[in-house]
């Protein structure tokens, strides 16, 4: 059995509730049938014993046949022994059964035995019309008798409850089995039987018998076809996962994913091969290559070549290529489309049903077989360039070592991409002709350019796709392939790109070396291009590393630069970066001087630049407040860069991230989870637009947040300089143990995250208010309970670790206020009044003033975070007496957090409810009356002070030992295993008066 077996069931909840329709209809007592059609591997068997087992939680008996290829010389009704042989054994069996001679011998696994006859009118009843005229009727060739004593079989197990007849793979069955198949399905009509037959689609050719009969039978009543399309993608990374209980990278299970197209059988043996871009687990080739070596030597030559030129081909390439006369040509790909190993694409193109049916293809061929097979596609392609493209020319020429042609082919596909905004690839093609480079002599003639900027020209792309650690190195490989005696003007331009990349990727002072020594290279007199890019560079790198007089200087003179040369992109650039680095200007001033940065940078043509002065105004609104104005931006910025091909460069990955985070305060979490999922490929220096979407999960309590978290931590070791990625991870994890009441793996995970930023971001730790705002809830909650339970060292314990993340919290503000003045945007803001907040509970005061604050400092725009600051005003507000207006702020915090989805908020202000007697919509107090006796109710109240059994006997005058018989009916009422849990849950449920 495969691990696939015992997997959880993924991808298929339509169909399964489909099939399950079926069984309730023979629950209600009709007949009913399924033919559920997929190819090989897809899952059918999966389904069906997930259908078995769900059948019998129903009541339903379950009979399983299964039909085996055994060639020309199957065994009669093979399936239909399978299916009733264990009922030979089964003391239950219908006496009619038994007494049948027919059935002895069909049951002992001899259905072709030669039984006698039974006398006119003894037995059963032979005569009855088949009920629908769609069924043939039936010819009395010897065989009736047995079909209807099956038939008649399966009535009487059916009469004593229904009954699930599941036959598997009939596209083996054999002839008889096939004709007791038709009459079953017509002769079942009321009795509450549900058959499901399943069969392989891709084995079924166009003279194959099964296809006849299922025309048939399809025109029944009753009958419904299922086809079992391939999973999603996303359904199969979840099998994948599921299976790997080890774990395994991401990558990984991309390319088993990619490489499976939906099949769970060739995904298994791919995750169990480990495989990534290596050759096919041995097995799964012997699978796929027996199916093509059935097939006609000619048949078998089109699916080499076929093979060869790509996963899609033309006839004509075939017809060029191949050496088949027309005839037989022609009935070569018939033969191969009729046993479904190609199929016809709109097109009019060939291509392999699955593309692990190629890859085995592939991985048969002989080497010189392959090499000459991809040279004579490349003469072809040569020889008719409407027949194809530059990429696949380049691919065909590099597989025939003809590595000049490939050289030039990949430069001609990487001019393509760039006209139709592909750079994704743009950069492969720029990259495979570099890596040709030095084997083609003439590179540089053939390239029209020297290597010095090809380097640079991928580097471009790279940047634009977000590869921004690959055009990092590709600029120092300019530099070396440049060399010292290279032109000034020329590597002062890479000093300054290469600048621009590492400060992208947080490496800030080695990103002010390389803009120094650009600025080194070129004089400021007379003014120059490179000398006012290497300036407004220079000014940005300046600002970050904390040399103030060096970046103003540098900013005076790009920016006069810039005007006299009628540079708007550097005029543009340098705008941006002189207000940003002063935070407490005007706000109309910095609004007009975006609003010409972006009308300049559009004028210039430098998407790069526009996309910063876009994502400029856009954080401008955002630390504002203004949301809506902020999600107005970052929807004209991602729109644009998608329009232009540059959905993942630096400004534009940097708008999405903004875009998913405003979506989320906004209230709008279906759109901000799909703007995070939007884009399958996501370089991994915009990973954390990936990890934004756990803002939604975890605030949904999806479980699927567990399995995001653990993705996200899994590339944070590789991507050291990727903050940004381990605070939306941090935030994420800390709140999901808190809403786990893990106080413990809070505290460890916001230290971890808090230190992190404090060494990385010098100047500032803003970063921090929310990471302890949210790590102080558990911490509170677990001082709480330590005092509600007299535990002086836990309280102590929790206290010190709480008032240190205070203090972290309380730092950062003075260090950013002493590094910017006060220009806290409202955010910040907010976490500040949460933090204030949470420090107060972790002392064990109501504090709702503080709460009020932390409520109306959310009110700019964050609707989840003031609905949570209302559930803590509401308890706050109900602990001093003020049951009204804790009822006000709980049926707020209630109604977003149904609107929301957000199930752990909902479930919280839902027990606040409860438990102080709130009225809230929807929420219905437990009456204690119902659930315990009144003098168990008295012991409760006394258990919640505290009392022993002892002082508990005292109080109600009652012994001791009553008091403790009372106790122990209240836990088993509860399940609760102590005193101390029987509260909580009483506390919870609304039982206990009082907050």
């Amino acid at each position: 059995m495969s691990r696939w077996d015992d997997a959880p069931l993924v991808g298929r909840a339509e169909e399964l509730a489909r099939l399950l329709a079926q069984v309730e209809r023979a629950v209600a007592g009709r007949a009913c049938a399924t033919l559920l059609a997929g190819d090989a591997g897809v899952g059918k068997t999966r389904l069906l014993d997930e259908l078995g087992r769900r059948a019998a939680e129903r009541g339903l008996r379950v009979l399983t046949g299964h039909c085996v290829d055994l060639g020309d010389v199957g065994l009669p009704y093979l399936p239909f022994v399978d299916l009733l042989r264990p009922l030979a054994a089964d003391p239950e069996l219908v006496p009619a059964a038994r007494s049948n001679p027919v059935l002895t011998g069909f049951l002992a696994g001899h259905p072709g035995a030669v039984v006698p006859v039974p006398p006119p009118g003894e037995g059963l009843d032979l005569g009855r019309p088949l009920p629908h005229r769609a069924a043939p009727q039936p010819v009395d060739d010897g065989r009736l008798q047995l079909f209807e004593s099956v038939a008649a079989l399966l009535c009487e197990l059916a009469a004593a409850g229904p009954l699930l007849v599941v036959l598997e793979d009939v596209h083996w069955a054999d002839r008889s089995s096939r004709d007791l198949l038709r009459y079953l399905l017509a002769r079942l009509v009321d009795e509450p039987v549900a058959v499901v037959v399943s069969y392989r689609a891709d084995d079924l050719h166009r003279r194959h018998p099964l296809r006849p009969l299922l025309a048939e039978l399809v025109r029944l009543p009753g009958v419904e076809r299922l086809d079992l399309a391939p999973l999603p993608d996303a359904a199969v990374g979840d099998l994948v996962r599921g299976l790997a209980t080890g774990g395994i990278p991401a990558s990984a299970v991309d390319d088993v994913v990619a490489r499976a197209e939906g099949n769970a059988f060739y995904a298994e043996e791919l995750l169990a091969a480990r495989l990534q871009g290596e050759a096919l687990p041995l097995a799964l080739t012997d699978v796929l290559l027996t199916r093509v070596e059935q097939r006609s030597p000619a048949a078998q030559q089109v699916l080499r070549i076929a093979a060869v030129a790509g996963r899609r081909v033309r006839h004509e390439l075939v017809a060029a290529v191949g050496e088949l006369g027309s005839g037989e040509l022609e009935a070569a790909f018939a033969e191969a489309v009729h046993h479904h190993l190609l199929v016809v694409s709109d097109d009019g193109r060939y291509r392999f049903r699955h593309a692990l049916l190629r890859e085995a293809v592939l991985a048969d061929l002989l080497p010189g077989e392959r090499v000459r097979l991809h040279a004579a596609i490349a003469a072809y392609l040569a020889r008719e360039p409407d027949a194809g493209t530059a990429a696949e020319r380049a691919h065909h020429a590099r597989e025939s070592n003809d590595l000049a042609g490939a050289f030039g082919a990949s430069l001609e596909a990487a001019a393509d991409a760039r006209r139709v905004g592909a750079p994704a690839e743009q950069l492969q093609h720029l990259e495979a002709a570099l890596a040709l480079w030095s084997a083609v002599p003439d590179a540089a003639e053939r390239a029209g350019r020297d290597q010095a900027a090809l380097v640079l020209e991928t580097a471009g792309a790279a940047r634009t796709v977000g590869e921004l650690h690959r055009a990092v190195a590709l600029l120092r490989s300019a530099l070396q392939v440049l060399g010292p005696d290279a032109d000034a003007g020329t590597r002062a331009r890479v000093h300054y790109m290469l600048a621009q990349a590492m400060v992208r990727v947080e490496d800030e002072f080695g990103a002010y070396g390389e803009s120094a020594a650009a600025m080194a290279l070129v004089p400021a007199d007379p003014p120059s291009e490179v000398r006012t890019w290497a300036a407004a560079t220079h000014a940005r790198m300046s600002y970050a590393v904390g040399r103030i007089e060096e970046a103003e200087a540098a900013v005076d003179e790009a920016l006069v630069a810039a005007d006299a040369l009628g540079l708007d992109g550097a005029w543009s650039d340098i705008a941006v970066t002189q207000l940003r680095a002063k935070p407490g200007a005007d706000p109309e001033w910095v609004r007009a001087r975006l609003d010409e940065a972006l009308l300049r940078a559009r004028r210039s043509g430098d998407l790069d630049v526009e996309m910063r002065a876009l994502f400029n105004l856009a954080t401008v609104a955002f630390e504002a407040g203004r949301i809506d104005e902020a999600l107005t931006w970052t929807r004209r910025g991602t729109r644009r860069a998608r329009d232009l091909g540059g959905d993942w460069s630096y400004y534009a990955a940097e708008m999405r991230h903004l875009q998913v985070t405003a979506l989320y305060m906004t209230g709008d979490w279906d759109g901000s989870l799909a703007e995070a999922d939007l884009l399958a490929r996501v370089p991994e220096i915009a990973a954390h637009v990936r990890a934004d979407g756990l803002l939604v999960l975890v605030g949904r309590g999806d479980p699927g947040a567990r399995e995001r978290v653990d993705w996200a931590r899994g590339l944070i070791p590789r991507l050291q300089a990727h903050i940004l990625l381990d605070l939306v991870t941090a935030a994420s994890e800390i709140d999901l143990a808190a809403w786990h009441g893990d106080a413990q793996t809070a505290l460890d995970v916001a230290f971890a995250a808090c230190r992190r930023l404090q060494r990385e971001w010098e100047d500032d730790h803003l970063g921090v208010l929310r990471l302890v705002g949210t790590a102080l809830a558990p911490v509170a909650d677990a001082a709480a309970t330590a005092r509600r339970e007299g535990d002086a060292g836990a309280i102590e314990r929790w206290a010190e670790a709480g008032e240190e993340l205070v203090a972290m919290a309380r730092s950062g503000v003075e260090v950013y206020r002493g590094n910017y003045g006060d220009t806290m945007g409202v955010e910040a803001r907010a976490w500040q009044a949460r933090v204030e907040a949470e420090a107060a509970r972790l002392r064990g005061e109501d504090a709702p003033e503080r709460w009020r604050a932390a409520v109306e400092a959310f009110g700019f725009g964050h609707v989840y975070e003031e609905a949570r600051s209302r559930r803590r005003l509401a308890e706050a507000l109900l602990a001093t007496g003020d049951r009204a207006g804790a009822a006000e702020q709980a049926r707020a915090a209630h109604e977003v957090a149904v609107r929301l989805g957000a199930r752990p908020l909902r479930e919280a202000v839902e027990a606040l409810a409860r438990r102080g007697r709130l009225d809230v919509v929807g929420v219905r107090a437990v009456d204690v009356s119902a659930v315990l006796t009144p003098r168990e109710a008295e012991v409760l109240r006394l258990l919640a002070l505290g009392r022993t059994n002892r002082q508990i006997g005292a109080e109600l005058y009652i012994s001791e030992k009553t008091a403790s018989v009372h106790v122990s009916n209240i836990l088993a009422k509860f399940g609760a295993s102590g005193r101390t849990e029987a509260v909580a849950i009483a506390a919870a449920r609304g039982l206990l008066a009082g907050p």
